[in-house]
Order: C-alpha cells, then sequence, then structure tokens
C-alpha cells in the first residue's frame, strides 16, 4: 500500500485542487478521503505515533527501535496475549508476574478511520479499564484492520468471533496530554502510544 509513503513524503494537494463551485464549507473535507488516510491524520491529530511496516522483518525492527529509543530492553512489559510473547522473548522483557510493567505490548480489534482511534477487547487487555493500562502502548496492527466507525467495529467484532464473544469493549482515542483540560477530554486517560502497521493488503 504505497498510499502511506504519500501520506509522508507529500501534504494531499487533490484537496485544494477541487473546483469552486463544488465548494462547501461545512464538508469536512477528511472524511473525502479514502479511510486509510482519514486513520493515519486523525491518529497522528491525536498524538499517536505511526510506523508503517511493509513485512514482519521490518516490523521487528522497528519494534526494536522502539525498545532502543525507550531504553525498554530487559525491562516488565504488559502482555496479555500468548502469539506475542515470542518478540518480547527475543528482547529478553518479561511478561509473567510484571510489578511494574514499562509498557502495554498488544494488538487490536480495529483502528477507527473517524476519529483516529484504537478499539480493544478483552482479548487484548482483559478486563483492564484504559486508566488501569500502562501509560505507554506499543501496538501491533495490520492495514486490513482499518474500519471507517466504531460500529462498524463492533460488527467485525460479531463475525470475527461466532461462539466466544470478547468482553470490555472500549477505545483509546488520545495519545498525548492536553495542555488545557476541557469537557472532550474529561475522564480520558492519555496513553503514549506506538502503532507498528504491517501492510497485509
Amino acid at each position: 500500500m504505497s498510499i502511506f509513503r504519500k501520506i509522508f513524503g507529500s501534504g494531499n494537494d487533490a484537496a485544494n485542487d477541487g473546483n469552486e463551485s463544488d465548494y462547501n464549507p461545512f464538508q469536512d473535507l477528511h472524511s473525502q478521503l479514502p479511510i486509510d488516510e482519514q486513520f493515519t491524520h486523525n491518529f497522528k491529530k491525536n498524538g499517536g505515533k505511526f510506523l508503517y511496516c511493509e513485512n514482519v522483518a521490518e516490523l521487528n525492527e522497528q519494534f526494536e527501535n522502539i525498545l532502543e529509543e525507550n531504553d525498554w530492553f530487559e525491562s516488565e512489559a504488559m502482555c496479555l496475549e500468548p502469539r506475542l510473547f515470542k518478540m518480547l522473548e527475543e528482547n529478553n522483557i518479561k511478561y509473567q508476574n510484571v510489578t511494574v510493567p514499562r509498557f502495554l505490548f498488544a494488538s487490536c480489534e480495529n483502528l477507527i478511520a473517524e476519529d483516529g482511534s484504537i478499539l480493544f477487547s478483552s482479548i487484548q487487555i482483559k478486563q483492564n479499564k484504559p486508566n488501569q493500562l500502562p501509560d505507554n502502548i506499543v501496538l501491533i496492527a495490520t492495514t486490513s484492520q482499518i474500519i471507517l466507525s466504531k460500529s462498524d467495529g463492533l460488527r467485525e467484532i460479531k463475525k470475527r468471533y461466532t461462539t466466544d464473544y470478547p468482553t470490555n469493549i472500549t477505545s483509546i482515542k488520545y495519545f498525548e496530554k492536553v495542555k488545557e483540560e476541557d469537557f472532550l477530554h474529561y475522564g480520558s486517560s492519555p496513553k503514549n502510544l506506538y502503532l507498528l502497521l504491517l501492510e497485509d493488503l
């Protein structure tokens, strides 16, 4: 999906090339973008750190870069998904019986394009509320997990889990502490979040 290279290389000129007679001041330009671009724009606007990976080797390399940047090698992490344990073991990160995890290492249910949020369930975070999770999160997701809205996300969850339906479905939207609290941020628990997005389309 070379669309991500295009996003990071230059701004979106298409928004400025429109015919003036089609101009509608009440229409959000970002809602006209493809959902992958929409997600990227909103996620970065929310303060998330975005790392696009073309393959698994690149994903492993970027994960190691995050560990190095934050001095997390040989530290402790919260990880509740057995399929991710190997990546932690390869970097000497303890994930069992941890007392003070430096970060949460997880996957997610979906990436929500319309507001740049991340949809989790009990599969990734058990029964923990967002404020009970570590302040730092390293997330692995794939490009096929990007969907438009939370309601689409709930439909995807229903399709994905036909029998053992997950609980604690929640989303995290804010990835940096706001300078001034307003009613939109009330009760939110901002996280320092790195997204490793793996190309699978």
